[in-house]
């Protein structure tokens, strides 16, 4: 069980497989595999990773949409002053949110779809070869 809570606190700090294999002294392969024998330490993993990822998807929201916060100073322990400060909303932020949680709407390419037939009026779609380079050398 203190295995366990190990894995979990080392994804949850952030560290990827590949170091926590490092960590426990043995090669990302083998971790991989234990991963797949036993879903308790698959659960570990997932479960710490989860919790960062929660924690950063709320930190990259508030700085997309901005936010208030006190600061305060103190002396002696003593609170002598507090002011409110915005930190005004990250447009990068909004558009990595965007991008990321409505790709429809926002990716940079749209991919556009067109059902049926395309009708284009062409003029010299029945002439033969012969005839066109006429056309071209009358002009």
């Amino acid at each position: 069980m203190e295995g366990l809570a190990l894995l979990e606190g080392w994804a949850r700090d952030g560290l990827t497989d590949e170091l926590i294999a490092e960590k426990v002294g043995i090669g990302a392969r083998t971790l991989y595999e234990w991963k797949v024998r036993y879903p308790q330490i698959l659960q570990a993993l997932k479960k710490g990773k989860e919790v960062v990822d929660r924690q950063v998807e709320s930190a990259l929201l508030r700085r997309a949409l901005g936010y208030f916060y006190d600061e305060v100073t103190r002396e002696g322990g003593v609170e002598v002053k507090r002011v409110t400060k915005e930190v005004q909303p990250d447009v990068t932020a909004a558009i990595f949110w965007l991008k990321n949680r409505c790709p429809d709407k926002w990716r940079d390419k749209q991919e556009i779809r067109h059902s049926g037939y395309l009708a284009v009026n062409n003029p010299y779609s029945g002439l033969i070869t012969d005839e066109l380079k006429k056309l071209i050398n009358e002009t």
